[in-house]
């Protein structure tokens, strides 16, 4: 009896689930896929055997990048491994999802695989539970895993899309198509709104784009005179339909136009102008990238043709893939069901009629002539596609046989064989990939010794501001030394200034102790000399108080 596992990848890892009763199970599917919705009837079929988590999103990316591919990833390969080592491999049975892989976990492990049957309702079932099935696990953090996952798988599918280039081709020519059946619809509006004024114009200006901008500049004809005709030439680039227009402004049987309706005429011719410039600058753009995705298949069938043929196959590598007889009726495809279901004569060509080869070619040698074509466009597109390096030299040999075959159809010249053709072709691819490379280490050899001119620059630079720095530094140190010299002799100084200070006070101090023991002894001496001075002057004069007695008497 055997015993059945389901693998199934999360982006959080992988899980391994064991199936109960695995015979009575498929015996009762319908009962499976009703007890899919309840988490206990499902629960009771199925349980956890193991769960291996991705250690990081790099590792997650890798797994599912390899899984999508049918690869088996390393990580998947040891979590089997490991789990059915301890197992009898023979009585045991995985189911997969994916059929790729089921084949190579079957020729790694040498285990029974399937993808049919009960497998995919269980696994409907393991998706909805999950995150009840694992412990730890929880409905947000699996829709965060997924997210996540989601986002990191489908950039990088974006950002290494081998067909990237392609894309820009595509839609390149699709808006340059558009653009033609713009400025035509466009420019005959404006036709049939100017001719009101002036219907002779239009004989004179048959072209679209020229025909709008002489509207655009003369607006009322009536103010067109001789001065403007140097003007009027560089619009038309012609001296003789300038005059013709001037001289059938004068003779002209159009109606008079008011100013609103003259404005509004010439603001639309202006966008009309400025649409064709713009369609210039587009078809400029995709020569540029013609060049650099197909220059083979440019070179023989032109920008246009070319980039038809890869818009309508979807991408270079799926026109390379195409068979010749394919590339021929690409485009006619229309024709060709409906000339099988009436059994009439099958197209000749399709997208290939605008090349100018089948128009150069009789009516009898077109469908020889586009049949050879198609061999070599689909010969050009195959080169294009697994060339490494990019070259033309293929598309103009190419080119140089159609033209050859053209010859040998009007004339009957034998062309070249094809073998020695493309000898000579390889030859020049050889040679110009020599030369190629001999400029890229010129080129190399100029950038080294221009990096190190500029290295040399900058070290001599470098040295000259350490030698400044140094300098500057030299500078600092004697300033320092300098300071500190005179700090130490200005400390010096001052000890000294101070100790004789000192001195100084201590003398004058000595000095002014003697000096006032000498005045108090003078000062004793003095008071005493006084005092007996008064004596004596009391004792002399005493009749000088009276006579002032007398005098204040008089006085009062």
């Amino acid at each position: 009896m055997k015993q059945l596992y389901v693998l199934y990848e999360h982006a959080a890892g992988y899980g391994l689930f064991s199936v109960s009763e695995f015979e009575e199970v498929s015996m009762f599917l319908p009962q499976v896929e009703s007890s899919v919705q309840d988490l206990a009837k499902f629960n009771s079929l199925v349980k956890l055997a193991g769960f291996a988590p991705f250690k990081t999103a790099v590792a997650a990316l890798e797994n599912v990048n390899a899984i999508s591919e049918g690869i088996l990833p390393q990580d998947l390969l040891v979590f089997l491994d490991g789990i059915f080592s301890k197992l009898k491999k023979k009585k045991c049975t995985l189911g997969v999802a994916d059929a790729k892989l089921a084949a190579a976990i079957a020729e790694a492990l040498e285990v029974q695989c399937t993808h049919i049957g009960v497998v995919p309702e269980i696994l409907r079932g393991i998706r909805r539970h999950f995150h009840k099935l694992v412990k730890g696990f929880t409905d947000k953090s699996a829709a965060v895993a997924q997210l996540g996952l989601g986002h990191s798988y489908s950039r990088a599918k974006v950002k290494f899309n081998v067909h990237r280039s392609d894309n820009m081709i595509i839609q390149s020519i699709a808006l340059l198509d558009q653009l033609d059946k713009d400025i035509n619809t466009f420019s005959m509006r404006i036709r049939e709104w100017y001719s009101y004024h002036f219907p002779e114009l239009v004989k004179i200006i048959p072209e679209n784009y020229m025909y709008a901008k002489a509207a655009q500049f003369i607006k009322d004809r009536k103010s067109l005179t001789d001065d403007k005709l140097e003007e009027l030439e560089e619009i038309v680039m012609d001296s003789s339909k300038a005059q013709a227009i001037i001289d059938a402004a004068k003779m002209s049987m159009g109606m008079d136009i008011s100013v609103v309706d003259l404005i509004n005429i010439e603001m639309f011719a202006g966008r009309v102008v400025k649409l064709s410039e713009y369609r210039k600058k587009l078809a400029e753009y995709l020569h540029s990238k013609m060049t650099g995705v197909a220059p083979n298949l440019q070179s023989l069938i032109g920008d246009q043709v070319g980039a038809r043929l890869i818009s309508h196959a979807g991408s270079l590598t799926n026109l390379a893939k195409y068979p010749a007889s394919t590339v021929q009726i690409l485009g006619a495809e229309k024709a060709l069901f409906r000339a099988l279901k009436t059994r009439s004569n099958t197209p000749k060509y399709g997208l290939l009629y605008h090349s100018s080869f089948i128009g150069r070619a009789g009516a009898k040698n077109k469908g020889r002539i586009s049949r050879f074509l198609a061999n070599k466009c689909s010969m050009a597109s195959r080169i294009d596609c697994f060339i490494e390096n990019p070259t033309n030299v293929f598309g103009e040999t190419l080119k140089q046989q159609v033209e050859d075959r053209l010859k040998f159809y009007e004339t009957g010249e034998p062309p070249r064989k094809n073998i020695e053709v493309m000898a000579e072709a390889m030859d020049l691819a050889a040679d110009e990939a020599q030369s190629k490379k001999k400029k890229d280490k010129k080129k190399k050899k100029k950038l080294d010794a221009s990096n190190a001119d500029s290295t040399a620059m900058d070290t001599t630079v470098n040295d000259d501001d350490a030698a400044v720095e140094n300098g500057e530094v030299k500078k600092k140190k004697k300033k320092k030394k300098k300071l500190d010299e005179n700090n130490t002799t200005n400390d010096v100084m001052e000890v000294s200034i101070q100790g004789d200070e000192a001195e100084n006070g201590e003398k004058k101090k000595k000095k002014k102790k003697r000096k006032s023991e000498s005045m108090d002894v003078t000062n004793g001496d003095a008071d005493e000399s006084v005092v007996t001075l008064e004596n004596t002057f009391d004792t002399e004069n005493n009749d000088l108080p009276k006579k002032k007695k007398k005098k204040n008497k008089n006085v009062e």
